[in-house]
C-alpha cells in the first residue's frame, strides 16, 4: 500500500527499488537469508490513527497489505509488523537467532519511521546494523537528516 499509493516520487521509487533489488541479489549471493516484513496496523490504537492521518491505510484485512509487487517472493520468510518496530511482537527475535543472524542491513520505506524505529531496536539488543540508505525511501527530506544524525549516534552504518 505504501509503495503503491504512498506520497513518493515515482524517480524515488525507481531509484530505490533498483536498489533493493541488488541488495537482494548480493545478499542471495551471499547466501544471506532475505527476510521481509510488511506492515499491518492491527491495534486498536493504531487503527484509529491510520484512520485519521494515513487514509486508512495498512489496516490489517484491507487491500494492499501485501508485499508490494515488485519484491513478491524475493523473500524467503515474511513477518507482518503491527507498529513500526518490526521486533515488537518478538518473532522477528526468534527467527534471528533461529537462522543464527548478527548483523542486520536494512531496506525499505519509510526511513524515518519503520526503518529507523526498527534499526534502533536491533541495535538495543545488540545486532551490528546497516542501513542502505540508497534502498530507502523518505518523505521529508529534512526530518531524514535529523534522523541520520539520530541512527549515526546509536551505532546504525549508513551506507
Amino acid at each position: 500500500m505504501f509503495w503503491d499509493e504512498g506520497p513518493y516520487e515515482d524517480a524515488a521509487k525507481a531509484d530505490a527499488m533498483s536498489a533493493i533489488l541488488a541488495e537482494v541479489a548480493k545478499a542471495k549471493a551471499e547466501n544471506l537469508p532475505i527476510i521481509a516484513v510488511r506492515q499491518e496496523w492491527s491495534i486498536p490504537s493504531t487503527k484509529i490513527i491510520a484512520r485519521l492521518t494515513m487514509r486508512g491505510q495498512a489496516i490489517e484485512g484491507t487491500p494492499g497489505t501485501q508485499i508490494a509487487k515488485p519484491f513478491e517472493g524475493l523473500a524467503e520468510h515474511v513477518l507482518v509488523k503491527r507498529v513500526q518496530d518490526a521486533f515488537e511482537k518478538g518473532e522477528l527475535d526468534e527467527l534471528l537467532e533461529r537462522l543464527d543472524v548478527g548483523k542486520l542491513r536494512i531496506v525499505g520505506l519509510d526511513f524515518r519511521y519503520c526503518v529507523a524505529k526498527t534499526a534502533l531496536a536491533a541495535r538495543q539488543r545488540g545486532y551490528a546494523v546497516e542501513v542502505a540508505t540508497r534502498a530507502t525511501l523518505c518523505v521529508n527530506q529534512t526530518a531524514g537528516d535529523e534522523t541520520r544524525g539520530i541512527l549515526s549516534s546509536n551505532a546504525v552504518i549508513l551506507r
